[in-house]
């Protein structure tokens, strides 16, 4: 994996969360400068499942598996828009925590696909 493509993906996610959390805390839902924020971020994880796809197909391997690193990835990629979308149903600061929440998940999810690889 790319190192700085994982430490860019942790710190954009948790800076969306700072920022959903911010609005949640002013209690306000989320807004369209949030949504450009999650299209931010989960450009990053596709880039990064991308990537990821790309290493395992010239022949890398991950130390902790190849399908549990492929499970993860994945995981990532889908982590924050399933949050914007439940931001969507819940129009209130409960939208702005679950945004908030799914940037922490999201941080904690990109630690661990740097333990899968190898780091």
């Amino acid at each position: 994996m790319l190192d700085a493509l994982t430490v860019a993906t942790a710190v954009a996610a948790l800076a969306l969360a700072a920022w959903c959390g911010w609005a949640a805390y002013r209690d306000q839902s989320t807004k369209d400068w949030h949504f450009i924020g999650m299209a931010v971020v989960t450009l990053l994880t596709l880039v990064q499942l991308v990537v990821g796809i790309v290493q395992l197909a010239r022949g890398e391997k991950p130390e902790q598996g190849t399908t549990i690193f492929v499970s993860y990835l994945i995981g990532a990629f889908a982590c924050v828009p399933a949050a914007g979308f439940m931001s969507l149903a819940e129009r209130t600061r409960w939208g702005s925590i679950t945004v908030a929440a799914g940037g922490v998940v999201l941080a904690v999810l990109q630690v661990r696909l740097y333990d899968i690889w190898g780091g």
